[in-house]
């Protein structure tokens, strides 16, 4: 059996504005970093972890970093194929923002967003090859909310119809000959 635990970076400054950051390298803000270090106390105190992969945006290396330091154990590598989708030309824009410029049906027009079904595709794809990779090892995955949902979705459709992820929650998947479960979803009881 092999085990994921997918986190989401830590808040950012745009996630406090409430702006779409997708691809942008928006770094985490002090609350961030707070968030990443009480996940990383959370996790020094339960299961162990063999070994680390982050998205390659800075916010998600930063967490990773910083979960690292408390678990003792280094980054294993970067990977573009978990970072955020692509937002277009939406990203640093608030959903007023996107309002105004586009009208209330913005997200029915082409505005160069990344396709919903080519995130979960990589996400899924990663996630193959980490499983055939490092086989029965325990893995976090430091990533971003909608890489991780739309991940959810296409593993395990009929439980995740919609997903929302929040900072520094961790959601723990198992995959047992190549069927893969959600034993954890979305757990932020560190932040409580």
């Amino acid at each position: 059996m092999t085990t994921i635990g997918f986190i989401r970076h830590g808040v950012t400054e745009w996630n406090s504005l409430g702006k779409a950051q997708g691809a942008s390298d928006i770094p985490l803000n002090k609350i961030g970093r707070k968030q990443a270090s009480d996940i990383g106390d959370r996790l020094s105190k339960e299961d162990n972890w063999d070994m680390i992969i982050t998205s390659d945006l800075s916010r998600a290396v930063e967490t990773a970093q910083i979960i690292g330091s408390k678990l003792g154990l280094p980054i294993s590598h970067a990977e573009a194929r978990v970072r955020e989708i692509n937002c277009g030309k939406i990203e640093g824009t608030t959903e007023e923002e996107r309002v105004k410029l586009w009208g209330s049906n913005w997200s029915n027009l082409e505005l160069g967003m990344e396709k919903f079904e080519d995130v979960s595709k990589r996400g899924r794809d990663f996630l193959e090859e980490i499983v055939s990779t490092y086989n029965d090892r325990r893995i976090l995955v430091i990533s971003h909310g909608a890489l991780i949902g739309l991940t959810l979705q296409r593993l395990l459709p009929q439980k995740f119809q919609k997903t929302y992820i929040d900072n520094t929650s961790i959601t723990i998947l198992n995959n047992t000959e190549g069927k893969w479960d959600c034993i954890l979803y979305n757990c932020i009881k560190h932040l409580e």
